[in-house]
């Protein structure tokens, strides 16, 4: 769980300009050890997978992420989320059907955020090139905005090739339904908090989920700290289908 806190004045839409302090407690980062182990237990329970429970009660299970590999690849794949938002061209965007059948990155962020979403979209944008052309048109890359009321569909298309790539699909849209479709990937994501100073206190999980082109079940997982180099192994594999 990312939590960032943005000044309007000190923070421009393109989140280059300036950078807030980023404020990280210990009761957050635990919050966040546990909610990625919460990830991974509410998507192996059933069947016969093994488990164990700690005196926290968080349910562990076999599998994960493997040592020296950037991606955790779910014991039970997420189902893609049946979100309908509005696109960076002011058209409906049915996200199941556009992305039916293509290999698809989906990631909650927003625009105002001081590093870890544009990043995040630099990386993904930088790997992306490295991939046969082929590949890169396959490729799809979805940013959904977790700050609807300040990233417009026409905010978004300003900042997402500036960010990113100008083929990301940049969404946004009601925050109800948003932070919905992002719960139903294990991704927690709270509504902009404004503060007396007039800064604003965002928090959201900065997770990317790669679903597969074969089943549109989102099978990996990735973190805020992948690298570049990470993403560029991994991304041939997931758009064959393939886990890393």
């Amino acid at each position: 769980m990312s939590t960032e806190k943005t000044s309007p004045s000190r923070s421009g839409g393109d989140g280059t300009t300036g950078r807030p302090g980023r404020r990280t407690p210990l009761i957050v980062a635990a919050v966040a050890i546990v909610a990625a182990l919460g990830i991974t237990a509410a998507v192996g329970l059933g069947g016969e997978d093994k488990k164990d429970t700690t005196s926290s009660g968080v349910v562990q299970l076999e599998g994960g992420t493997e040592q020296g590999k950037a991606a955790t690849v779910l014991d039970r794949p997420y189902t893609k989320p049946d979100l309908v938002l509005t696109d960076t061209k002011g058209e409906t965007y049915d996200l199941r059907e556009r992305t039916k059948g293509k290999p698809t990155l989906i990631y909650f962020g927003y625009t105002h955020c001081p590093d870890v979403c544009p990043l995040t979209m630099s990386n993904l944008a930088v790997a992306k090139k490295q991939l046969p052309k082929a590949d890169q048109e396959k490729l799809q890359v979805v940013f959904v905005t977790t700050d609807p009321e300040r990233d417009t569909a026409a905010s978004l298309a300003k900042w997402l090739p500036a960010a990113g790539d100008p083929s990301f699909v940049g969404l946004t849209g009601e925050f109800s339904k948003i932070q919905a479709g992002a719960r139903s990937m294990g991704i927690g994501i709270d509504p902009p908090k404004k503060e007396k100073d007039g800064s604003v206190v965002s928090m959201h999980g900065a997770q990317v989920v790669a679903f597969s082109p074969t089943t549109d079940q989102g099978y990996v997982l990735y973190g805020e700290d992948t690298t570049v180099d990470e993403y560029a192994k991994d991304l041939p594999k997931i758009i064959k289908g393939e886990n890393p």
